[in-house]
């Protein structure tokens, strides 16, 4: 005869067994469906560089979109892909070690930056504009420096970018704990899929360096659009190579000749910016030529509530007849 222990126990163990059967389910289903979804739109291409993997939307001015951590082709379109309907001829590849793109043993921003262009030569494209956001930002720089001809405008959104010592820091380094939090997180698919669904709102602070306030009290259209940018990060077992990489590369940044940049150039940078951008940004503009700077007081690593403004600035650089 069962026990009313035995039995609490049996009841108890059975219901943990479906709880973890159905998170199992979802976690399965949601990883498959957000697998499927990277290789929408997406080419493989070989170039002299190696295979790339790339997408492109509309026709008119060229714009090489050049993602940051966690991002992909699919990151780099979903952000451009608006600034198809201002001729702009969008081309968004996953950078190595993202995706379908492999990582080769040099994946310095200076390689990064002559795959760019290596792409560009595969697609029969003599001159473009490049963009580059956070990680992103040191190969679209170097590409600027590197290959003068090919560049005929720099956009550095939020950019990871080297300031010298004695300018002081926009943001506090990551603690210990943080950093190692944060690196777990983006290491597995399960813990960042359970991140979004229980803790969505340390996602937004600790992966995308942006106060949750500010997204919480941001438009259904800006709400729509980070959520979407957290989501797509899945699975990020896809990006693990890309993403340590960048994390290798972002304590390593030297100075760079920011004054043979002859390209007309916009850097946008937010002071909050939990990864403390602004600093290095602002700097880097002040070593441009010509550079146009803007930098907001708030909005995060995401720029919450500036996606507006900040489009029509990228138009008005690379189309400048055109109205945003």
């Amino acid at each position: 005869m069962m026990t009313r222990f035995t039995k609490w126990f049996a009841a108890s163990t059975t219901v943990v067994f479906i709880a973890a059967l159905s998170t199992a389910w979802r976690f399965d289903g949601d990883i498959k469906a957000a697998s499927a979804k990277t290789a929408i739109g997406s080419v493989l291409i070989n170039t002299r560089c190696g295979q790339i993997e790339y997408q492109e939307a509309g026709t008119g001015t060229p714009l090489l979109m050049v993602h940051g951590s966690g991002g992909g082709h699919d990151q780099g379109m979903a952000f451009a892909g608006s600034l198809t309907q201002s001729g702009i001829r969008v081309i968004a590849m996953s950078r190595f070690g993202y995706l379908r793109t492999p990582m080769p043993a040099d994946a310095s921003p200076a390689a990064q930056a002559d795959a760019h262009v290596c792409l560009m030569d595969a697609l029969g494209i003599t001159k473009a504009a490049v963009a580059g956001g956070s990680a992103g930002g040191p190969s679209a720089l170097q590409m600027a420096i590197r290959h003068p001809d090919r560049v005929n405008a720099l956009v550095l959104l939020v950019p990871l970018a080297y300031k010298p010592d004695a300018l002081p820091n926009s943001a506090k380094p990551l603690a210990p704990w943080a950093e190692s939090m944060l690196m777990q997180l983006i290491g597995s698919d399960f813990l960042f899929w359970v991140g979004l669904h229980v803790a969505r709102d340390q996602v937004i602070q600790y992966v995308l360096a942006t106060p949750p306030r500010q997204v919480s009290s941001a438009s259904l259209e800006e709400r729509a659009r980070i959520n979407a940018m957290m989501d797509r990060i899945l699975p990020v077992s896809a990006r693990s190579a890309g993403l340590r990489s960048d994390s290798v590369m972002a304590k390593h940044l030297g100075p760079s000749n920011l004054a043979s940049v002859r390209a007309p150039t916009l850097v946008v940078s937010v002071r909050d910016d939990g990864f403390g951008t602004y600093a290095g940004a602002e700097y880097t503009a002040s070593q441009i030529k010509g550079a146009k700077f803007i930098g907001y007081e708030q909005g995060g690593h995401i720029w919450v509530g500036h996606q507006v403004e900040v489009m029509a600035e990228i138009v008005k650089l690379l189309v400048p007849n055109e109205k945003p």
